[in-house]
């Protein structure tokens, strides 16, 4: 069966190709849906062209992920103790079903997201639901099944679950060295093309640099080595995803690139709020308050129906969720009045915690809000293979890296209506607040 290539224009990877087989769940409503998702939620009211959808985000991800399975995959690219350990790698007939099976967990690995994506998800959801989850539910839809079972050979549905969402968020699948690897090319911490395509396109529609570096030099030299070679170099550990010693600067710029990137938009005040009063709007507005997990339900709400709902809202006042609404569709969000600041951290760590207790005892508690966020995971350290050979960890050989911090924000925010009133009782009692105060603790 000959397969057809079709090709796509994208202003990231400039032309994204796909078989007819692929064309099918391009087509499919989970992907379809996908079209009426914002990648970044609500941030077009603070970066305008920031606009794009996680329907040519999973694209991308496909695209990158085809990349990196063909490098790592490259017979001169591969170590002897790494072909002795994964037989798939070298097994013509393996190889090009685990690449099929990637690209299409690539393309499905957002089906799950709510309208605006994470703006809302851990609240919203009943307990033990997540988009991975929802995810899952769709990958396993008889609509999807019946794509999986056309292709010749057929996909194993499970496969294409575990590369999608991974060993984390299905724990109930068992994992292989080989499936963990293909899991890590797609959502993995260190180099996860999901990361470095919306990195990139994030940055682009934002119209800022920093999330900005030589991707196509840090795929090229990416490798699969053992993951904590020994000083000996004798004994071979579990493989993982690692680079070579020319794409370390590579690796340096695109980790550096997700710490401004955080730090610059995806933490921006403004846009953290939007989600807040989004949050909200959505707690009163949805039917019980939460998202339905049903996967009928869920392919027929997307931020259309959102939007349109804000506005419905926004024309009575006394229809529920009406103030929330009021904030985001005329801009009337709450202000900054206080963020994390080192030297009162010195002072107590628990600065914004009591800031913000204390503007509720004096302002009321629908008036102001609290939000805190710190970066996940720790410092990344995969293996690096040298020119000699030899095998070292990124954080002995890299000192940005093991100076990278973890973005974390802590914003106390208040009622636009009297912003004027508490900065300048915040400006006169901060210090007292700050001493005096402790949570879970006494004066």
């Amino acid at each position: 069966m000959i397969k057809h290539i079709h090709e796509i224009r994208d202003p990231i990877h400039v032309f994204i190709k796909l078989d007819s087989t692929e064309r099918k769940v391009l087509d499919s409503r989970p992907f379809q849906r996908l079209r009426h998702i914002h990648q970044l939620a609500m941030t077009y009211l603070v970066y305008p062209g920031a606009t794009h959808k996680r329907f040519e985000h999973s694209l991308g991800v496909m695209e990158l992920a085809g990349r990196v399975f063909d490098v790592i995959t490259n017979p001169n690219n591969i170590l002897s103790e790494i072909r002795d350990s994964l037989p798939e790698i070298t097994a013509e007939k393996e190889t090009s079903y685990w690449r099929q099976v990637l690209r299409m967990a690539a393309l499905c690995h957002d089906i799950g997201h709510l309208p605006f994506s994470h703006a809302a998800e851990k609240e919203l959801l009943p307990g033990g639901w997540n988009h991975e989850r929802l995810t899952r539910e769709l990958i396993q839809s008889p609509e999807m099944q019946t794509i999986w079972d056309s292709i010749t050979p057929p996909l194993r549905t499970n496969d294409i679950v575990k590369l999608a969402i991974g060993p984390e968020e299905a724990p109930d699948l068992n994992f292989t060295d080989w499936e963990t690897i293909l899991y890590e090319i797609i959502g993995g911490d260190a180099f996860g093309v999901d990361r470095i395509d919306y990195l990139l396109r994030d940055s682009y529609h934002t119209g800022v640099a920093y999330g900005k570096f030589d991707h196509y030099r840090l795929v090229d030299t990416l490798r699969i080595l053992p993951s904590s070679p020994s000083q000996d170099q004798k004994i071979t550990y579990e493989p993982t995803l690692g680079v070579e010693f020319g794409g370390v600067q590579s690796a340096e710029a695109f980790l550096l690139a997700r710490y401004f990137m955080f730090s610059q938009v995806y933490l921006h005040h403004v846009r953290r709020i939007y989600d807040i009063h989004l949050k909200d709007f959505l707690g009163e507005w949805l039917k019980s308050g939460i998202f339905p997990t049903n996967p009928t339900d869920h392919l027929t709400l997307t931020d259309n129906e959102i939007i349109a709902a804000l506005r419905e809202t926004c024309n009575n006042k006394g229809n529920p969720g009406f103030e929330h609404a009021d904030r985001i569709i005329n801009r009337k969000h709450f202000k900054l009045l206080y963020q994390r600041n080192p030297e009162d951290l010195l002072i107590n760590p628990d600065a914004s915690k009591v800031i913000f207790s204390a503007a509720i005892e004096e302002f009321g508690k629908e008036r102001a809000k609290l939000d805190s966020y710190k970066m996940k995971g720790g410092l990344p350290n995969f293996p690096v293979i040298l020119t000699d050979e030899r095998i070292v960890p990124s954080l002995d050989l890299s000192k940005p890296l093991f100076q990278l911090p973890a973005e974390a924000i802590d914003y106390v925010f208040i009622d636009p209506d009297i912003f004027e009133e508490a900065k300048e009782w915040l400006k006169i009692n901060r210090n007292d607040i700050i001493t005096l105060k402790k949570i879970g603790g006494t004066p």
